[in-house]
């Protein structure tokens, strides 16, 4: 299929999926479309093994999506959409870049959008208009000014049509039409610059050349540099045993707190830990970003930031640990859940960052793959039900708060309905029938299969 067809195709196939709905199935069929119109349009020859895995994560986070509609789903399937089409058009491009290519395409279509030589085959506009006007526009004018003429002759004639009420949202129509060819334009018509290509040749993972010293300021030669590096990580590492032999006090010796100083103070450690990981990261990359990687001399250097490497790595299993604690004394909630996933990308920041000074990597290596890790934790997230696994942990606890799991915790009706049934909560089981009921009733493309498949 050409271009414009493609775009026309899914702009009409948005319209059709989302006129009168609310999002739901809807967006996980035009997922699936979306991946096999890209799959078939794209050359065998530009099939990597990179594009056919974002293919199926594509396929499986648009299934996620139809299965419980939330954000995260939501989330994965948008990206895993551009991924894939951004994938098929230069695989040699990094991951990375897809945020500024679709972010200058989506502000530049007023722009693109007019350019019909680009994205419209090459005809004779002049013929294609003469036969428009001919054959539609004049007809058509004759019929509605003599149905007007006639409307007014006759009342019976115009009574005729008003056995016919076309239930048509006009203004719903048009607003679906101008997204969905929007979404559709820039997905299938996007523009790569060309300063881009030159951006891309810096993400390489690998150093190329000569690995000649070049001091990042002019003030310093090279040697001084080298110094300055290694009497600041020495330094830093002096500061961090500091701070993480006081944090280890705060957190497993002290007194024991209320639930509230609990929490709070453990919000901000670990907001103090995932800070100083990636200024640890970034200070990493600042030494070894060029020629420190091969330079004999900096033996030392690199030592003392593998140091500073494993001393932040303690320092992420011991806030792991008192993140566990936490669980253990408060239950479990989203934001819990998701210290644990961002200690654990932590942790693999650090790996990564570990592998980069061994392995004498770029520093576009690490954005690379943690871009990847990212996408990766995105959407395992999304394939799982953390509502469900949330309100079964929490019932085995003596605490259990009704109120927050009824009223924040997502798809756990069933969870609910057995509590509601072993407390002999009939006010608590009818208000989850009615909200499974209200699901149900909703139309098939605006519901979810989570809820459409639920038995009570």
């Amino acid at each position: 299929m050409k271009r414009h067809q493609l775009i026309l195709l899914t702009t009409v196939l948005f319209i059709t999926l989302f006129y009168g709905e609310d999002t739901g199935i809807n967006v996980g069929i035009l997922g699936v479309a979306t991946a096999l119109l890209t799959f078939f349009h794209t050359p065998e020859t530009r099939r990597t093994r990179t594009f056919l895995i974002l293919f199926v994560t594509t396929i499986l986070s648009s299934v996620a999506f139809v299965w419980y509609g939330d954000f995260v789903s939501f989330l994965a399937t948008f990206t895993s959409c551009f991924l894939l089409i951004f994938h098929s058009r230069n695989s040699s491009l990094k991951s990375i870049l897809v945020i500024p290519v679709f972010a200058f395409n989506f502000v530049t279509f007023p722009v693109r959008v007019f350019r019909f030589d680009q994205w419209l085959p090459k005809a004779n506009i002049s013929e294609s208009l003469k036969k428009l006007v001919a054959s539609v526009l004049i007809p058509a004018g004759f019929v509605v000014v003599f149905f007007g003429v006639y409307s007014l002759g006759s009342a019976h004639f115009s009574s005729i049509f008003d056995l016919y009420r076309l239930d048509f949202n006009l203004w719903e129509f048009f607003a679906l039409s101008c997204v969905g060819f929007f979404l559709a334009f820039n997905f299938w018509n996007f523009r790569i610059d060309n300063s881009l290509v030159t951006v891309n040749h810096k993400l390489k993972n690998d150093f190329s050349g000569s690995h000649s010293p070049k001091p990042t300021f002019s003030f310093l030669d090279f040697g001084a540099e080298r110094k300055s590096g290694f009497i600041s990580f020495a330094a830093l590492n002096l500061l961090l045993i500091i701070f993480l032999t006081t944090f280890i006090y705060e957190q497993f010796f002290e007194s024991a707190k209320t639930s509230a100083q609990l929490s709070a103070e453990t919000h901000d450690r670990v907001n103090a830990v995932i800070l100083s990981i990636i200024m640890a990261v970034l200070v990493i990359m600042f030494y070894f970003k060029g020629y420190f990687n091969f330079d004999p001399k900096a033996r030392y250097l690199k030592i003392m930031a593998k140091i500073w490497i494993f001393l932040n790595v303690l320092l992420v299993v011991t806030a792991f640990t008192k993140n566990a604690e936490y669980f253990i004394n408060l239950g479990f909630t989203y934001k819990r859940l998701g210290v644990f996933a961002f200690l654990i990308l932590a942790f693999a920041g650090l790996l990564l960052t570990f592998i980069k000074i061994q392995r004498q990597k770029t520093n576009a290596f690490l954005i690379n793959h943690i871009v990847w890790y990212f996408y990766g934790t995105v959407l395992v997230c999304s394939y799982f039900n953390w509502g469900g696994f949330i309100t079964s942990q929490n019932l085995k606890r003596a605490n259990f708060d009704l109120q927050y799991h009824h009223k924040s915790v997502n798809y756990n009706e069933l969870q609910l309905l057995d509590y509601a049934g072993k407390e002999r909560n009939l006010k608590l089981r009818q208000q989850i029938l009615n909200q499974i009921e209200s699901e149900k009733s909703k139309t098939f493309l605006s519901g979810t299969l989570f809820y459409q498949n639920l038995r009570k």
